[in-house]
């Protein structure tokens, strides 16, 4: 890299045309649908498209729902640095979608619920009901802070865009097209979609030496191997597409069980050619920057910042190339504080308003339009607290595991076990957050060394430019410096919160169940009797068809 390349460029008009025009289009898509959808006078055709929908607009949007600016600049970061074992989670995929349409589907299809978390009240009781309501709110407005912040500051670093000006206009036009109507999201996410495809392929020009994925050891405190990503991804991302209400309330709305089915396993494809994608461009970056790291040599203040800080540098000679991947990063982060914000506005209806009032369907609708701007100005808020969560890759996936991992457990034990009772239900889902919280905090203030995170070599050899022109104004120390000076000294005594991030979930999932199992069980919960349609009957299955189809054919 040479000295003239330090500022890696900026914006040209050409880009700041392609950007713009991106978010008039997502703007546009928002009034055209809240215009032609007038007719939506109920808050169930508002937050669920009316359970008309088919299987493809839904798998499109099922896919961009979680593929926010998180996956366009943090999964090739995470390859720089660590690898090409983030690739492992193309098994996680498989394995979650079939868990989630064999398990959790049949359930909330057959109940028809607009909150996930009506669920937990008829299965157990209204307590149960509000504290995983609560839990969901936590949630969701932690992670899509993260995603609000995420793009604004990396852009802000090498675009000059400012920064706060930058997280207001994504989170102003994301509640804008939110508050307007739901229907149109279905509708919109496969442009959405198509714009972070096509930039990531804007920069997928050249790979490097960067696999380093064959990696199956099974030490749990490794940040990354094959089995702390498969295992623990799967739990991750099963309490995301089987439990969380951004996702639920899109399969749902499929006019049938079949065409939810296929959405799933359509949306497998997504999620592959993402995940591809992201780890292609993480090579193209080891490429570019084998011997001059822009991190170590101070020129980026985090590793989120090395992918916009790429295009600038390789694609600043064609005007609106840039611009075509900062789009593919707001892209991402409008589809999924959209789908968060939604969701927020749906459990809050169904789960804490309609319980305690008594209007009409029309009401309740402008109140939902309400609350959708009301979580979008919350969650624009909530993005300041994300700059203190470290890596925004990590932060997201801890968040899902400290609390979606204690709720997985608690749906699962519903569904699954027909004795398990209120009293073991509640139980088990404050044990698992509190050891998953004690955990996840420890891990925070106990860094794991760097012996467990194993990051790659990186240097700085090959660059061509003198010390003044280094900023050190850095909000994160350089992989050398940082390994040196921020890692704290370890002891058998806190050896333990260096357990993978990714095994957060797991921790959480198991706890929760097995108080739960064990409580239920020594509070009568054997002798009482459950709704059949509100736990997994062998009929909702698969295999029962599949098996049955071949004993036809025997007898036959």
């Amino acid at each position: 890299m040479s000295g003239d390349t330090l500022g890696a460029g900026s914006f040209a008009v050409a880009d700041y045309v392609v950007f713009a025009l991106m978010l008039m289009v997502s703007a546009a898509v928002g009034v055209y649908f809240a215009w032609t959808g007038r007719g939506q006078r109920t808050s169930g055709d508002f937050l669920m498209g009316g359970r008309r929908l088919t299987a493809l607009p839904v798998s499109l949007s099922l896919t961009a729902s979680f593929m926010s600016a998180i996956t366009v600049l943090s999964n090739p970061a995470e390859v720089y640095r660590y690898g090409a074992s983030i690739g492992f989670y193309g098994f996680s995929y498989i394995i979650t979608i079939l868990v989630t349409s064999e398990v959790f589907l049949p359930v909330f299809y057959r109940l028809a619920v607009t909150s996930t978390y009506e669920y937990l009240e008829l299965r157990f009781n209204r307590a149960t009901r509000l504290l995983g309501t609560v839990l969901f709110i936590v949630q969701t407005i932690l992670y899509t802070g993260i995603v609000i912040y995420a793009p604004a500051l990396a852009l802000n670093q090498v675009t000059g865009m400012d920064l706060w000006g930058a997280v207001i206009s994504t989170g102003v036009v994301c509640t804008f097209y939110c508050t307007m109507v739901r229907k149109q999201q279905y509708f919109h996410f496969p442009f959405q979609l198509g714009v972070m495809l096509a930039g990531f392929l804007s920069v997928i020009v050249r790979s490097g030496g960067r696999l380093h994925f064959w990696d199956f050891d099974t030490n749990p405190l490794r940040r990354h191997t094959f089995w702390t990503i498969t295992i623990g991804g799967t739990f991750v991302w099963v309490s995301i597409y089987g439990i969380n209400q951004a996702q639920v309330q899109r399969y749902i709305s499929c006019k049938s069980i079949h065409h939810a089915r296929a959405s799933l396993y359509i949306n497998l494809l997504g999620l592959g050619s993402i995940l591809l994608c992201s780890v292609f461009a993480g090579m193209c970056l080891y490429s570019v920057y084998k011997n001059c790291d822009p991190w170590t040599a101070g020129l980026v203040s985090a590793p989120d910042q090395l992918m916009p800080y790429l295009v600038m540098d390789i694609l600043g000679d064609y005007p609106g190339l840039p611009g075509l991947f900062v789009a593919a990063a707001y892209s991402g982060s409008l589809s999924t504080v959209s789908s968060s914000i939604n969701a927020l506005a749906a459990v809050t209806m169904e789960d804490v308003i309609k319980p305690h009032t008594n209007v009409s369907e029309k009401h309740l609708s402008f109140i939902s339009k309400g609350l959708s701007f009301t979580f979008g100005v919350l969650c624009i808020g909530m993005a300041g607290l994300a700059s203190l969560m470290g890596g925004i890759l990590q932060a997201a996936i801890s968040i899902f595991g400290i609390i979606g991992g204690p709720l997985l457990g608690l749906f699962t034990l519903g569904i699954l076990c027909p004795f398990a009772n209120s009293k073991g239900a509640l139980s088990g889902l404050v044990a698992g957050l509190v050891v998953s919280l004690w955990v996840g905090i420890g891990a925070h203030i106990y860094p794991p060394p760097p012996e467990l995170t194993r990051p790659l070599p990186l240097t700085t050899e090959g660059c061509n430019f003198t010390t003044d022109s280094l900023n050190w104004t850095s909000t994160a120390l350089p992989t050398q410096l940082n390994a040196i000076t921020a890692t704290p000294v370890h002891n058998h005594y806190n050896h333990w919160y260096s357990l993978s991030y990714l095994y957060f979930s797991p921790i959480g999932t198991i706890i929760s169940m097995s108080v739960g199992l064990i409580i239920s069980v020594f509070t009568g919960g054997y002798w009482q009797k459950v709704e059949p349609r509100l736990t997994l009957m062998k009929e909702d299955t698969t295999l029962y068809y599949l098996i049955k189809f071949f004993k036809d054919r025997v007898s036959a």
